[in-house]
């Protein structure tokens, strides 16, 4: 399988790849920031961009190294798709611009599952080479999160010794797995997870036929993730689980068996049925435990969730319940994956266990 054939690992399936996108919605305050090191001098040659997955972390750092490579005075005239650089760039042919993340395991044809340091190694032939041309320089590494340990230590010394005039841009779903003096040579941009009206707007302009509203409540403000619920039908697959619910205590067997043959379905490029339900099983129990507390969340996710959530978890003590729950069906989940139990088995011996929780 040749590199053009491969999906690209930092891309979400059936969305554009960030370095397509010219507008960030939604994260203006970490826009801002970086502006304003920008406009007064102050550019720091780490930057950190860290924040829940598919916020927005990639396109605001492809914006960034537009913005440097070409020059602009602002990030809407940095984004304009006919300017020479900018189509340089989106099409990986710009020469002052290098993109780390996983490659290729020569012997498979695979992805691999990490970046390795050569890819590092490859990075500082990159600014060791472009260097007799001068001018700005930038890499992307998408994400840092992937780096194995040799790879994390070969980027902290080009951290600590910065090739002149290079922009370094981490992106990061999880800084807390980055090294400590990695992230304390980077100045870090975070991303919030998005608000409904900026979700619907990214939703529209990708052309995404569903309700915003629900869509942003069940996908935790993230786009990546409502773009990987819409490919996998999620909003209708909640819709089952909160119906099911409502049954509860005396759970309506037949609907359950319905959705464990659901999940028993075969994986596909837009995602693993399992996986799916788990992750909406996760969810519903997280928004239980959090109605305990505060009262149903707002949005509801799905028709009926709030009153059913109403009923389910109406004080502190159920909450404690339902969080012990959302615990034990993720070690549960993860151990019969180890073992390869049936998929189907599985979710129905979950959710049976779940009709016979002592909240209920």
């Amino acid at each position: 399988m040749s590199e053009d054939d491969l999906p690209e690992p930092d891309r979400v399936p059936g969305a554009p790849h960030p370095r397509d996108s010219l507008r960030l919605i939604g994260q203006d305050a970490a826009l801002q920031d970086f502006s304003t090191a920008l406009q007064t001098g102050r550019l720091h040659h780490g930057w950190l961009i860290s924040g829940p997955r598919g916020t927005g972390k990639a396109t605001l750092a492809w914006l960034i190294a537009r913005w440097l490579l070409t020059g602009a005075e602002s990030a809407e005239a940095a984004s304009d798709a006919e300017n020479p650089t900018v189509r340089r760039i989106r099409a990986l042919s710009e020469p002052r611009l290098h993109l780390v993340r996983r490659p290729i395991d020569e012997k498979s044809g695979r992805l691999r599952t990490e970046i390795t340091v050569d890819e590092i190694r490859r990075l500082q032939s990159f600014f060791h080479l472009s260097a007799a041309e001068g001018g700005r320089r930038v890499a992307i590494i998408d994400s840092a999160d992937e780096m194995n340990t040799a790879a994390a230590n070969a980027l902290l010394k080009l951290l600590e010794e910065p090739p002149a005039a290079a922009t370094l841009i981490l992106v990061s779903h999880q800084p807390a797995r980055l090294l400590p003096t990695i992230r304390s040579r980077c100045r870090e941009l975070r991303l919030h997870p998005l608000e409904a009206e900026p979700m619907a707007a990214i939703l529209q302009a990708l052309n995404v036929e569903a309700d915003p509203e629900r869509l942003s409540a069940l996908a935790a403000g993230s786009v990546g993730e409502a773009l990987r619920l819409t490919g996998q039908d999620g909003l209708e697959a909640y819709q089952k689980l909160v119906d099911l619910f409502a049954t509860m205590p005396r759970m309506d067997r037949k609907a359950a068996a319905a959705i464990a043959e659901m999940a028993g379905g075969r994986a596909s490029a837009d995602g693993d049925p399992f996986d799916l339900i788990v992750t909406l099983l996760d969810r519903l129990l997280s928004r239980a435990a959090r109605a305990g507390l505060l009262g149903p969340p707002l949005p509801e996710a799905a028709e009926g969730e709030a009153d059913m959530l109403a009923r389910l978890s109406p004080d502190p003590r159920a909450a404690r319940l339902w969080a012990g729950a959302q615990a034990e069906l993720s070690a549960r989940a993860r151990a019969g994956r180890a073992v390869n139990l049936d998929p189907s088995a599985l979710v129905m011996d979950m959710l049976i266990g779940l009709a016979n929780q002592p909240a209920l």
